[in-house]
């Protein structure tokens, strides 16, 4: 009887490689050994590499290590490495597979860490919020989700140094998004805006700077959006502003020099006739290199389609962006309308008094204090405005919204502003008050309810000292606190929320 199966004398000469079939040899014990040295050398590249992102976020491998895990590690002391090292004497660099493991681990649970939220290596308890950008409308130009405008301040209520003082906190806090405008202080704000970048010396690439086209002066031909005012007007601005160009140049509100009652032109197609122009000079000066982009300010839904079509229709440059004015109680448009014209033709929105010029601060609960802004002469409309009984109802509100507010450990203003921090646009923090008794307690910031929009790419800020600004700069710790309950709470309070076509019908 034989003593193996034909099958299992096949297997057993297959295990015999001959030299004459040019197969390889079987593995030896030294290629195993290179084999892992060659493993140990990529795991200690790798670990390297980790070990430079930690570093560039400003954080060590022990500490990191210990932050994540809970475990305290300390890879950086010689003895530890060492006691891991005799532990696997038979893989003398196992301990740096290890190394490269531990990293990785900390590294994946910081992949989304920016370098605003790294702690500081002087004081790691102080926690700043890292800033975030959207496109504005649906550009390719990304701003931060808040900005710092200069209505009111600027050259104005504000000295020299303080504008430089806000400018350069906002800066160093991730705001690249700068507004102005020809008519704030009669072209002062430009003036001082420009002296602050001049003096800074900020990269232009940067920024993102956006000023506003109609008032420019006293004379006919200096307001307006004709094709004169709008070239002439842009380039004065530029020429304040000490740039070669402006990022968005804004017409101011649509134009109401309509013809006559009359009028052989007074038509629907009259008007198409001066929008036409409008676009046609907006195109004309992106065209010329002073500036990239254009939008529009306080323009209406319609109109604002009606510039978007002329420009399709002639080849020309659309609007990107609408300013328009957002808090808890303006709502319609921001919420209803632009949204739609958002998905059409990709407007987006860039809003601004998210405070309602400082209502929504809770400010006014007692009155007009001194020195607040409707106790400035030329302020009579919005003094009127908080003592008439839609006034009251609104502070009434308030009171209620601030209970929401303290359960989420923040203040009133930042609630407001956090809730809208989709919007983008003009001067839209916390409305810009005078230095005083009240100035920084009574204008706490409120991005958060406004940046909660969706379609706002960014909520302009206004502030007359630093405190102000940083508080509104903390909305964006708010923002993640806005659950879906705490939104329909406020708006049950709000008792405004505007309903859209589709809603309706849902």
């Amino acid at each position: 009887m034989l003593s193996m199966t034909y099958s299992e004398s096949l297997r057993s000469v297959a295990s015999r490689p001959s030299p004459e079939w040019g197969l390889p040899p079987a593995p030896r014990a030294a290629d195993g050994l290179e084999l892992r040295r060659l493993r140990d050398v990529r795991a200690a590249a790798r670990a390297k590499t980790l070990e430079e992102f930690l570093r560039m976020h400003g954080l060590s491998l022990a500490d990191s290590t210990a932050r994540t895990t809970g475990m305290k590690y300390s890879i950086k002391s010689r003895s530890a490495e060492d006691r891991l090292n005799r532990q696997n004497a038979g893989s003398p660099s196992l301990g740096t597979r290890g190394k490269f493991r531990a990293v990785a681990m900390v590294a994946r649970s910081l992949g989304q860490l920016s370098v605003q939220n790294a702690p500081s290596s002087s004081d790691s308890s102080v926690k700043q919020p890292g800033m975030k950008y959207r496109n504005l409308g649906k550009s390719g130009l990304r701003v931060s989700c808040l900005g710092l405008g200069t209505w009111v301040t600027f050259g104005g209520q504000i000295t020299d140094e303080m504008a430089e003082q806000l400018m350069t906190l906002a800066y160093d806090n991730g705001i690249n998004l700068f507004d102005t405008a020809e008519v704030y202080a009669a072209g002062k704000a430009e003036v001082v805006l420009g002296n602050i970048i001049k003096k800074k010396g900020w990269r232009r690439s940067s920024l993102v700077i956006t000023t506003k086209i109609f008032w420019g002066g006293k004379a006919e031909t200096e307001r307006g959006l004709s094709r004169k005012h709008i070239i002439e007007g842009l380039k004065a601005s530029l020429e304040r502003l000490q740039l070669e160009y402006v990022d968005v140049v804004f017409a101011n509100r649509p134009d109401p020099n309509t013809p006559m009652e009359g009028d052989p032109f007074s038509s629907s197609k009259s008007r198409t006739f001066i929008v036409e122009e409008t676009v046609r000079a907006m195109t004309h000066v992106i065209n010329q290199g002073m500036a990239m982009y254009w939008g529009t300010s306080r323009w209406s839904s319609m109109e604002i389609m009606e510039a978007y079509s002329v420009a399709r229709q002639f080849n020309l440059i659309p609007p990107i962006c609408e300013q328009a004015e957002y808090h808890m109680f303006q709502r319609e448009k921001v919420e209803v309308q632009l949204p739609e014209l958002f998905h059409k033709i990709g407007v987006g929105a860039m809003t601004w008094s998210p405070l309602a010029c400082g209502i929504v601060s809770g400010k006014y609960d007692g009155g007009i204090p001194p020195y607040s802004r409707a106790s400035l002469k030329g302020y009579q409309w919005l003094k009127d405005k908080i003592l008439s009984e839609e006034g009251r109802r609104q502070q009434a509100k308030l009171k209620e919204l601030q209970a929401i507010a303290e359960r989420l450990g923040c203040t009133l203003p930042q609630l407001a502003i956090g809730k809208r921090m989709g919007d983008s646009g003009g001067w839209l923090g916390a409305a810009p008050g005078i230095s005083g008794p009240c100035s920084s307690s009574a204008l706490p910031p409120i991005p958060a309810w406004c940046l909660r929009n969706e379609g706002v790419s960014s909520v302009l800020l206004g502030a007359s000292n630093a405190d102000q600004l940083m508080e509104n700069i903390g909305a964006i710790q708010v923002l993640p606190k806005l659950s879906s309950s705490i939104v329909h709470e406020i708006d049950s309070i709000l008792g405004n929320k505007p309903y859209s076509k589709k809603d309706y019908r849902s």
